[in-house]
């Protein structure tokens, strides 16, 4: 796997959302990015997760927009007024990831827009697996684009990595977050998901997604091998959180 890579041309817009500070920003392609910063509140380590997150996602079959590498000159930020962003900016110099802008996509609204179990079952599976803890009703992390949906953002995944020591433990966890989920009470068909999930995220297409992840974002290199075990714990028990989802969504229902 090799994510394309392109350079930061142009600082468009800053989008005021969370603490992270993303921005709108034009590369060396002409296209528009939703630029993630590596000099972000959480650090590289939400870039990790987001390019970790999407990319699984897109090999279950799900829409994600493209992920890029986006390089960011250390002559952005010189010029900018806003002192908070010009740090950013400065602190941010290298490597980031660019998420394709989706021109026009409006938010998902789960009473507005219908899903249908499959698909809602595929999301609600993949964000037990990756530990996503922002797919709520208050933060749905999905969008509607061209009448299709689309999953953004998952920079909040795999949140064992903000405590190394644990990430054996957290890889055979249940995760109770899953009641919380947007998607829970039309994800009817999760062992169907988990079924054709597990023969989909092979161990080679783990080990190839783990190698993708830019040097300069991991604080040490063992760290790599961390994700890659992690998730192919957590892959080989899957009856864990499946029925910790199946258990909560019959709460609901």
């Amino acid at each position: 796997m090799e994510l394309r890579e392109v350079h930061i041309t142009r600082y468009v817009t800053p989008l005021r959302e969370g603490g992270s500070l993303p921005a709108i920003a034009e590369a060396d392609d002409a296209f528009l990015y939703v630029l993630k910063f590596r000099g972000a509140g959480q650090g590289p380590k939400a870039l990790v997760a987001d390019l970790i997150g999407g990319e699984i996602a897109r090999k279950l079959g799900l829409r994600v927009p493209e992920l890029v590498l986006a390089w960011l000159d250390d002559s952005f930020g010189k010029t900018e007024p806003d002192e908070e962003i010009q740090d950013l900016l400065k602190f941010s110099t290298g490597l980031n990831l660019g998420v394709h802008y989706l021109s026009g996509a409006i938010t998902f609204d789960p009473v507005l827009h219908g899903i249908s179990e499959e698909l809602a079952s595929r999301i609600v599976w993949l964000d037990a697996f990756l530990t996503n803890v922002d797919r709520t009703a208050k933060n749905t992390n999905m969008l509607m684009w061209h009448r299709e949906l689309w999953l953004i953002d998952h920079g909040a995944s795999l949140y064992f990595h903000h405590n190394w020591d644990t990430w054996e433990k957290q890889a055979l966890s249940s995760f109770k977050a899953i009641k919380d989920h947007v998607l829970l009470k039309h994800a009817a068909g999760l062992e169907e998901a988990d079924t054709r999930a597990k023969e989909i995220l092979t161990d080679a297409f783990i080990d190839e997604l783990m190698a993708a992840i830019p040097a300069q974002w991991l604080v040490e290199e063992n760290d790599r091998q961390v994700y890659g075990d992690f998730l192919k714990i957590r892959l080989k028990n899957s009856e864990i959180f499946v029925k910790e989802a199946r258990d909560a969504r019959e709460a609901l229902v």
